[in-house]
């Protein structure tokens, strides 16, 4: 159950609630999540807004039809609908006495650590202001590698980013179902889910519960905010009013992803999902069982195979021989030199490498595990 001390709040909306059925935004839904954002902050309830609906604004100023399917096209449409979408915004907040102010991420922007801890900064900065911080990605120029892929995950970056107590992600259904309910009349509402990766494993064809179009990337969000320690909301935007009961201890009809006991912390959240990975280590199944259950370091003699291209101290992944993803973390070695050393003891490494001291190619203290031990 959600609880009663629910003191900031990341709220993501994307653009199935924001689309206007006509083309372009729907000013009565941003009216409408403004009117909530400023009615919790009434009640002491610190507010992170991430909106989608650059690409829908600028649909409705160039007065497209159809929404644009390749890179360039996205990017110079969201460019022309950005100033439009934080000037709706801004509009909106002013009329309750509060300030905006955007921000755009790039996938950059969390991959590095000092930009990482420099967003973390401007946000913490913003809200003591009693700013309300307006997150999208900024994707008017970001190469398609770069980018996060679904604002979904964003939320749930920016919420371990901010530690925030509670992640809603407004969409167009009420929240998860036991199968679609648009083919089977028999789908159960799950009101909450203590396991996501039990969820996960249920997916498959249109009867399931991922049968929904959009399912997989909030799932992949509740992933994320749950190992932070992060409950995440699914709610429906057509009950957004009901997050108004939340420091009254009622919660909102949708579904609640309750957090894991034994959460991410501080550089693990970034080595797990904020830094971008090289490229990828596959271990033998001795190693990957030293890992997984008996938390060890990686030593160069479990490595059978790498792939990618990375130096010294930049995030690799770690895969099983299934090419199963366990593990990732800072590597002390670069690529070429993890090829020279793979399968070797710490004394046969030590004279190929003179300048590498260590034992360890991943530590363990560098490393988190992609999957439960």
């Amino acid at each position: 159950m959600i609880g009663l001390d629910v003191r900031r709040v990341v709220i993501k909306i994307g653009s199935s609630s924001l689309n206007h059925p006509k083309g372009g935004l729907d000013d009565q839904a941003i009216s409408e999540i403004v009117a909530v954002i400023a009615a919790l902050k009434q009640k002491g309830v610190e507010c992170i807004l991430v909106t989608s609906g650059a690409v829908a604004a600028g649909m409705g100023q160039l007065g497209l039809p159809a929404r644009p399917k390749d890179l360039a096209s996205k990017q110079a449409v969201s460019a022309v609908g950005q100033g439009v979408l934080i000037e709706r915004y801004a509009q909106n907040f002013e009329q309750h006495g509060l300030v905006g102010a955007q921000i755009l991420l790039s996938r950059i922007d969390l991959a590095d650590v000092s930009r990482y801890h420099n967003a973390q900064n401007t946000l913490e900065k913003l809200l003591r202001l009693q700013v309300v911080p307006i997150i999208n990605e900024n994707d008017t120029v970001a190469v398609e590698e770069l980018c996060f892929g679904d604002n979904d995950s964003l939320s749930a970056l920016v919420a371990g980013l901010v530690h925030s107590d509670l992640l809603v992600i407004l969409t167009d259904v009420d929240g998860l179902y036991t199968a679609n309910p648009k083919y089977d009349s028999s789908a159960e509402l799950l009101k909450e889910v203590s396991d996501v990766g039990a969820v996960e494993s249920m997916a498959g064809g249109a009867g399931t519960i991922l049968g929904t179009g959009g399912m997989v990337t909030k799932l992949r969000a509740a992933k994320i905010s749950t190992r932070f320690g992060i409950g995440m909301l699914l709610l429906n935007f057509s009950r957004i009013r009901e997050l108004l009961g939340l420091t009254e201890g009622q919660g909102p009809i949708g579904t609640y992803f309750e957090p894991v006991k034994h959460r991410l912390v501080g550089r693990k959240r970034w080595i797990a999902y904020a830094g971008l990975s090289e490229g990828s280590i596959q271990v033998d199944d001795g190693a990957a069982r030293a890992l997984v259950e008996e938390g060890k370091s990686l030593l160069a003699s479990g490595i059978v195979a790498t792939e990618g291209s990375w130096e010294r101290k930049e995030i690799v992944r770690i895969t099983n021989l299934q090419r199963e993803e366990i593990a990732r973390g800072v590597v002390e070695l670069s690529r070429d030199e993890v090829d020279m050393v793979k399968g070797l003891h710490s004394e046969k490494m030590h004279r190929l490498i003179m300048d590498f001291d260590g034992q360890e190619v991943v530590h363990r203290d560098n490393m988190t595990l992609m999957v439960d031990a």
